[in-house]
């Protein structure tokens, strides 16, 4: 395979080098050599940005080289710098010992202690000076802080005079930034980096067209044409075969190239200094820097209004079902951690390690992903980052157009005109106080057994389902809830954004049924929700949950929850017992309540006057238009009658 005359460049369109270091240890010189291959003797002290251009270097990306000064006077400029850069030259002087030891003593702490996070080229200058009876061998030396400091990507020295490896330095500068070494290769373990292990079996089960875990000749030419638009000649091929099979014996069978060889050849790329080779394999098959498919390789439907959402199509669920049936070899209905983690093999990481998603669907008494759980957490990472779900999808092998997986819905203003909605996936907010039961109501949702205490989660958290609807069993009528917590005293942070009720179509208000206190929390919360729904535009159905039914309920609240729901119009309290296990329908209830979108919206006083105020002054215009178009009529009536009368019989 050839080396990264092809590779793209990661998109880069420019690579900002900065040259630091102690005075006098030849940053000027360098780059004067560079960019004319000489040194003028009236140097000035500080070069004002010098331009390589494009076709300087192979992967023809210009270069801006950006000198500064040691001065204290100019540390300040020197930091704005730094923070700009794409790559750190750093320099010490061949002839001056002393700034060799300042690398570690000050200019490397002091780039972390700036944050400064981009590779660094430490290069000695002025070898030519250097004094022939005091060699030095930069092994000894360099090693000790290059473990130290894993952002110095090489070190390298030259001369300004004589030309030595001038442009090396900033060749080295530039594939550091295009070709990053950090991404594919860990330097401690001397070993591929987990994820680029994985966006390369990626690549390697794309590129094996029969599938039988192996590239054969006409599978292997073909992935050398589609990265380097230049095919293998036979005698290569058998070559690329022979230096894996001497070097890694399972790397080769009698079907072709496997796994283990494809990925020792990119660890032999790596090691012989060809990291632009494995680049631009990742890059032709999307992979950006960080080694997830970038945003020109995702096509995700855009929200053209802030009330749409994003749902899978139902080609996308068809494909994720089957994915699931590939994947729970023991048919247990269920899939294991294990099974789990082989899934996302080919993609960055499991998507659902972590919150919101971690916790978040059904799982078996063992900890296991069921069928309902699986589609659960794809229409949850839909709905909340549509661009990271396609993505997962094309990581596990999904072939059809990616255009044509995900769905934006309809308005839900447009629903509510309608009466009617045409959604699949539904999402709920869960408002109440501490101590109401939102928590219990999600476990419940989820099939989790009762518990008298329940740990903390701070922030915002989710619980996702299918819900079967009442009475009807056929698998097109099941839909996806989500239910999503609204802590109570995130309530505030929460309707600070205008539209933050918008992705909603229904909320749902816990309150401790045997707790006055809570009972009126919760109908303050009802209140400003509806109030801010009223002002944004954005209103939702809302349902009241009476938790704890199994304690003796507070008779006032009762009382008052009656007078409460019609005084708003909303459906009277839904009494729950999470503790006897009485659910009431309440999931049915509530995904009922989604699917009228036109219904139980509560309407405050204060709305329902700006309401009618609106209603009369829209009755009152179309009482003057009607009246003025009466009188226009009435004048041309009296016209065409004084017209007739003076007219001459």
């Amino acid at each position: 395979m050839p080396g990264g005359n092809s590779a793209a460049a990661g998109g880069k369109t420019g690579v900002r080098i900065v040259v630091v270091g102690d005075h006098g240890t030849g940053k000027s010189s360098l780059i004067a050599a560079a960019a004319t291959e000489s040194v003028p003797e009236n140097l000035s002290p500080v070069l004002p940005p010098t331009r390589l251009p494009a076709d300087f270097f192979p992967d023809r990306v210009p270069i801006t080289i950006i000198d500064t000064s040691a001065s204290l006077e100019s540390r300040g400029k020197l930091n704005e710098e730094l923070k700009r850069a794409d790559v750190i030259i750093l320099t010490y002087a061949c002839d001056f010992p002393l700034t060799l030891t300042r690398l570690s003593s000050f200019w490397l702490q002091e780039f972390r202690r700036l944050e400064v996070k981009v590779p660094v080229i430490v290069v000695g200058c002025k070898v030519d000076l250097r004094d022939e009876n005091q060699p030095i061998s930069l092994e000894p030396v360099m090693g000790p802080i290059m473990q130290q400091y894993r952002e110095i990507e090489t070190c390298i020295e030259c001369s300004a005079v004589t030309l030595m490896q001038v442009p090396d330095v900033f060749y080295y500068a530039q594939k550091a930034v295009l070709h990053p070494t950090a991404p594919l290769f860990d330097q401690d373990t001397q070993a591929l980096q987990p994820r680029c292990i994985r966006a390369l079996r990626r690549i390697f089960i794309l590129c094996d067209s029969d599938m039988d875990g192996a590239l054969n000749d006409e599978e292997l030419n073909d992935f050398q044409v589609k990265c380097f638009d230049a095919p293998l000649q036979p005698a290569e091929i058998v070559g690329v075969r022979r230096v894996v099979q001497e070097k890694k014996k399972e790397g080769v069978n009698d079907r072709g190239l496997t796994l283990e060889g494809f990925l020792f050849l990119h660890s032999l790329f790596i090691d012989k200094g060809r990291l632009e080779t494995t680049w631009a394999v990742l890059r032709k098959f999307g992979y950006g820097n960080d080694l997830k498919l970038r945003d020109d390789f995702l096509p995700a439907p855009s929200k053209h209004a802030p009330d749409q959402s994003v749902e899978l199509t139902i080609e996308a669920v068809e494909f994720v079902r089957r994915v699931f049936r590939l994947f729970d070899t023991d048919n247990s209905g269920a899939l294991r951690p294990t099974e789990l983690d082989e899934l996302f093999s080919t993609a960055p990481e499991n998507p659902w390690g972590e919150a919101p998603y971690k916790d978040a669907a059904e799982r078996t008494t063992q900890g296991n992903l069921t069928l309902k759980g699986f589609l659960s957490e794809w229409a949850l990472m839909t709905m909340l980052d549509p661009r990271g779900s396609l993505a997962n999808l094309l990581y596990i092998g999904y072939g059809g157009n990616p255009a044509s997986a995900l769905h934006v819905t309809r308005r839900r203003s447009v629903d509510r005109k309608k009466q009617q909605t045409e959604r699949n996936v539904f999402h709920c907010l869960v408002f109440g106080p501490k101590n109401a039961g939102k928590s219990t109501l999600l476990n419940s949702f989820l099939g989790r057994p009762f518990s008298e205490s329940h740990e903390l989660i701070a922030g915002e958290c989710y619980a996702v389902n299918v819900v079967d609807q009442l009475g009807l069993s056929l698998q097109g009528n099941k839909k996806t809830l989500i239910l999503q917590e609204i802590p109570e005293d995130g309530v505030k942070k929460f309707l600070s954004d205008k539209e933050s009720l918008s992705s909603s179509d229904v909320a749902v208000f816990v309150y401790d049924s045997s707790d006055e206190y809570s009972w009126k929390r919760s109908n303050e919360l009802l209140v400003e929700v509806a109030r801010h729904g009223e002002e944004s535009g954005y209103g939702v159905p809302s349902l009241i949950i009476a938790a704890k039914d199994d304690l003796d309920p507070h008779p006032m609240s009762v009382q008052k929850s009656v007078r409460v729901c019609q005084e708003l119009g909303v459906g009277a309290s839904i009494p729950i017992s999470s503790k006897l296990g009485d659910m009431n329908n309440v999931f049915c209830r509530i995904l009922s309540a989604a699917e009228h979108p036109h219904l139980n919206i509560p309407e405050t006083v204060a709305g329902r006057k700006r309401k009618q105020f609106h209603q009369l002054v829209n009755h009152s215009l179309l009482f003057m238009s009607v009246g003025a178009a009466f009188a226009v009529a009435g004048r041309a009536a009296f016209r065409a009658y004084s017209g007739r009368r003076n007219s001459p019989s």
